[in-house]
């Protein structure tokens, strides 16, 4: 694997130099103001960089491509490349990270940066120092930088992670194109800026920009850190049962993909997958200790005891006040589209979207988990089931939604590898083999 990612780097970097060696063909000069400019954009890039932050294993964020992608349109030539990339590799430096990221991060950008140049200048674009009348074909060339920089990210994380390197990079481009179409206007404001007001006025529009992206900053990670501590409790309660290790992450996983393929929006989706990691919180009770630990099959009035941990859940989670808007997701996880669900017999439409998206990803999570009496079911017997329990258990409109996008198969990525519960009684199932 270290071997593939070795040749995937120095491919990067192959890929970046001959475009850059074109680029230097296409044209040698430097024009006045060029250094000038290059050395301005070159300091804001180190400025931006400095505001890094990882959202993830193997990636992270800053908004050192808007100081690079005005460079480069103030500075279209290979002067505007060289502030481009040796401000990713000062910044790479600084941070210390480890030298094949170092050579990879700033390989991209050289790779990126010459390619959108080129195409630039393809398009029509010449240097915004000179421009006096604003073309909007050039701009598209800007994409491309977004494109392949998420690209050749999606190329490393692929190898690492052993993934499709070109889902990977659809599924980015989904979710970040709107934002990076909308960014492209700030880079001829801060162009603009420059040109009219000089370094200072660009250093000035500079400081709000940062600070905004600090606040971004604080509020992000003060989010991941609160839903960590989510995620924490409920390993905590679920590893009082075996059975439910790591089912409430999955069901919020699985819930998370049910909302994409429903088109909702992100924040509502956020929204359904907090209810889902904790749709089961209630059963810390105590009260359900000595049944979810208890071998074989469960007595009637055990069974009635269970049915009640959706409201525990909402009860518990009604203690922390911003997950009050997310109480009635909660609560009404087991309701079924005919009303023979609980605990309060709702049906149809008058349960919560998200409860029914909860309903799903619960349902599929446990046909999708190996058990004492039956192996885990796979993608096509679970469609089967679905289909058997449409408009009974499911709302009919999220099962033709969801059936019929190319995202129900990644509901099955992480079922592929058996979660086996050794050891584990059978339980009380409700319709297609979901626990109460």
């Amino acid at each position: 694997m270290q071997s593939k990612i070795q040749h995937y780097v120095a491919g990067v970097t192959l890929a970046g130099v001959t475009l850059f060696g074109v680029l230097y063909l296409i044209d040698p000069s430097i024009q006045p103001g060029y250094l000038l400019a290059a050395g301005s954009f070159f300091v804001f890039g180190l400025m931006a960089s400095s505001m890094y932050y990882r959202y993830s294993k193997n990636t992270g964020g800053t908004i050192a491509f808007l100081p690079i992608l005005t460079g480069l349109v103030l500075v279209p030539n290979w002067v505007g490349v060289v502030a481009a990339t040796v401000s990713t590799l000062v910044a790479e430096l600084i941070l210390r990270r480890a030298p094949i990221k170092v050579v990879f991060n700033t390989a991209a950008c050289l790779f990126a940066s010459s390619l959108v140049v080129i195409a630039y200048r393809f398009l029509g674009g010449v240097s915004l120092l000179s421009l006096s009348e604003f073309a909007f074909v050039p701009c598209i060339a800007l994409l491309l930088f977004f494109a392949t920089n998420s690209l050749t990210i999606s190329g490393i994380i692929g190898l690492q992670e052993d993934k499709n390197p070109v889902a990977l990079w659809v599924k980015r481009l989904r979710f970040t194109l709107v934002y990076d179409i909308l960014s492209i206007p700030f880079v001829f404001v801060f162009a603009y800026i420059y040109v009219h007001f000089s370094v200072t006025g660009a250093a000035i529009f500079m400081i709000p920009l940062l600070g905004a992206r600090e606040l971004y900053k604080k509020n992000w990670l003060l989010e991941k850190t609160n839903q960590e501590l989510l995620e924490l409790m409920v390993a905590a309660i679920e590893a009082r049962d075996p059975y439910t290790s790591g089912h409430s992450r999955r069901v919020a996983d699985m819930a998370r993909v049910i909302g994409r393929a429903m088109a909702l929006r992100e924040k509502e989706i956020e929204r359904i997958v907090v209810a889902a990691l904790l749709h089961d919180v209630g059963k810390i009770h105590e009260v359900f200790g000595p049944i979810l630990s208890k071998p074989g099959k469960l007595t009637t009035e055990e069974a009635a005891i269970m049915r009640t941990h959706p409201l525990k859940s909402e009860e518990l989670a009604r203690n922390v006040s911003s997950l009050s808007d997310i109480l009635p997701l909660i609560r009404h996880h087991h309701e079924n589209w005919d009303g023979s669900g609980y605990p309060d017999g709702l049906f149809g439409d008058t349960i919560p979207l998200g409860s029914r998206i909860i309903m799903f990803a619960d349902t599929i999570d446990a046909m999708t988990t190996d058990r004492p009496y039956r192996a885990a079911l796979g993608e096509k017997a679970v469609r089967k089931e679905l289909e058997k329990y449409r408009g009974k258990q499911f709302d009919p409109k999220i099962y033709d939604t969801l059936l019929a996008s190319p995202l129900f198969g990644v509901l099955f990525e992480d079922a592929r590898e058996p979660r086996e519960t050794p050891n584990t009684p059978a339980r009380p199932i409700l319709s297609i083999a979901r626990r109460a």
